[in-house]
């Protein structure tokens, strides 16, 4: 989930793409965000496009929306974090186990936290076209975190609690947390080739993150 206006975003892995698992961890990331959240845009997928999750915000009066068909970057800011939230962290393995899914849920839960806190992002602010050139202009380099203490529609509560939560992060226990876990899921890759292969080499990608 990524909100446009801050930056601020969340990831959490889901046992497969059932209606089930997807309103279940739409649910949970709601409550970790810094801010209300008034409504949902999704892609055209059927764990989203169901009654469950039509339901669910009809019953919680948000407001929801979907990518126009045939339009695959209707949600860019989402697609960007494809590759630089996820993809850099725990590459193009395939977890199917509830071992997997577990160390996931720590990795992200030290990610999301790494990610809004101590990642400063810009924002394109204009976009401007003369003749062909098209010019952009961004705003100051930012973390979500301080997007979301410097906007006016946040309310001070809010903020003073998004503060507690900062002020006790360690960035070392963090990246240190990210690292063992990523450690532990190339572990697991390692095992299932050989257990699935004989005499074969798994050919591991490497897992970046700063």
């Amino acid at each position: 989930m990524v909100d446009v206006a801050s930056g601020w975003s969340i990831v959490a892995p889901i046992r497969n793409k059932a209606q089930r698992w997807t309103l279940e961890a739409i649910i949970a990331l709601r409550e970790l965000l810094p801010f209300p959240l008034l409504g949902i845009h999704s892609d055209n997928g059927s764990e989203f496009i169901n009654a469950h999750l039509y339901k669910y915000c009809l019953d919680e009066r948000l407001v929801f929306t979907r990518s126009r068909s045939y339009n695959k970057n209707d949600n860019p800011h989402v697609e960007q974090k494809n590759w630089s939230l996820v993809r850099r962290a725990v590459g193009y393995y395939r977890y199917d186990t509830l071992e997997e899914l577990s160390i996931l849920n720590e990795l992200y839960e030290s990610l999301n936290l790494y990610n809004n806190h101590f990642q400063p992002t810009q924002k394109m602010i204009e976009k401007t076209r003369d003749g062909t050139r098209i010019v952009k202009k961004y705003d100051k380099f930012a973390t979500p975190y301080e997007r979301v203490l410097n906007s006016p529609w946040i309310d001070c509560t809010k903020k003073d609690e998004l503060r507690k939560v900062h002020e006790a992060l360690d960035l070392y226990i963090l990246k240190s947390n990210i690292a063992h876990s990523q450690e532990s899921l190339v572990d697991i890759q390692i095992m299932k080739s050989k257990s699935n292969s004989k005499g074969g080499v798994l050919n591991l990608l490497h897992l970046d993150f700063e």
